[in-house]
């Protein structure tokens, strides 16, 4: 597997040992280690961007990897030059793709992401609703988009055994980087978000992502997608139940998007100074226009998939964000 020291891979990680598979995980030589941490794997050194090293992993030590979970990506939602962003998503995925047809894989689960469907103003969205590059909203999202396609294409084209899987907007324990989302988390626990705008995302734990990764690569049918979500809440509902959770009052002010447009940009501009990934960005204002809600009716029809209630995943977040030092 790839990704094993970001949040959603240290999850499929645990899953997979926990379901009896020897796990073989690939990391940077520069990955952060505390993910790593308790997971009973074999770890190789490698990256997605050099081609060979991919080769090395899926041989090493004279053992042939039978699956791949490619659960590595870029996820950052800013960058000061974007197109980084999409370079690195599409160039990583190509890669992991054609290795695993050159070691002849048997089977592959790509993971996805929401970010490639189009919202549903009138239901939550479901697996149909593909965009287009010039439909998403930002470059991660974009980036995406584009990875997907030509993951699906060399399902149609060249035979390759993939399933391809799609995380909502996980939260749960080993957040560390964090996450935008875990950001707002954060933040919230913190007392620092006295106000929001009207907006809307599908929650759900991590850990219960990783567990639909597994149902995937044991159910998943060839070239399907299974959205893995949990579920639909307004931004204001998730405030108020961290605040809750925390024991401090929830925030009551909706401020529209509009003005915050020029404090996004000057954050952005501070950003590129600074080197640190800004909390507002125009991306991000541009997004909220929509609820981000979505079905997991598929995944769980066909393979199996259950995700338990939004605020319990809160609960394991704030609690690990917590022991990190993160939330006082």
């Amino acid at each position: 597997m790839t990704g094993a020291s970001g949040f959603v891979g240290a999850a499929v990680g645990r899953a997979l040992v926990r379901h009896g598979y020897r796990v073989r995980a690939m990391v940077r030589e520069n990955s952060p280690r505390t993910n790593l941490a308790g997971l009973d794997a074999e770890i190789v050194i490698g990256d997605l961007l050099d081609r060979e090293s991919l080769d090395r992993a899926m041989s090493a030590n004279g053992v042939r990897v039978k699956s791949v979970c490619h659960v590595a990506a870029d996820y950052r939602i800013w960058a000061s030059d974007p197109e980084e962003i999409v370079r690195n998503n599409l160039a990583g995925t190509r890669n992991v793709m054609e290795a695993a047809l050159a070691a002849s894989v048997e089977r592959l689960v790509y993971t996805s992401s929401v970010a490639t469907l189009r919202p549903d103003p009138t239901a939550p969205a479901d697996e149909t609703r593909g965009a287009t590059p010039e439909q998403a909203v930002g470059a991660y999202k974009r980036s995406k988009v584009i990875a997907e396609r030509l993951v699906e294409n060399m399902i149609a084209d060249k035979g390759l055994s993939a399933t391809i899987v799609m995380p909502s907007t996980p939260i749960g324990p080993r957040d560390v980087r964090p996450t935008p989302t875990g950001r707002i988390v954060v933040e919230a626990a913190s007392g620092r978000m006295p106000a929001f705008v009207e907006s809307g995302l599908n929650l759900v734990h991590v850990d219960d992502v990783a567990e639909g990764h597994v149902l995937a690569l044991k159910k998943g049918r060839i070239g399907e997608k299974y959205i893995l979500g949990g579920q639909d809440v307004s931004l204001a509902q998730m405030l108020a139940t961290v605040a809750r959770l925390v024991g401090r009052r929830a925030p009551t002010i909706s401020i529209p998007r509009g003005p915050l447009f020029p404090l996004a940009w000057a954050n952005e501009q501070i950003a590129r100074v600074t080197g640190r990934e800004p909390f507002l960005t125009l991306d991000a204002l541009r997004m909220a226009a929509y609820n981000m809600y979505f079905t997991s009716a598929k995944a769980e029809a066909e393979l199996g998939y259950r995700a338990r209630p939004y605020d319990e995943a809160l609960v394991d977040a704030i609690a690990w964000f917590k022991q990190a030092g993160m939330i006082a």
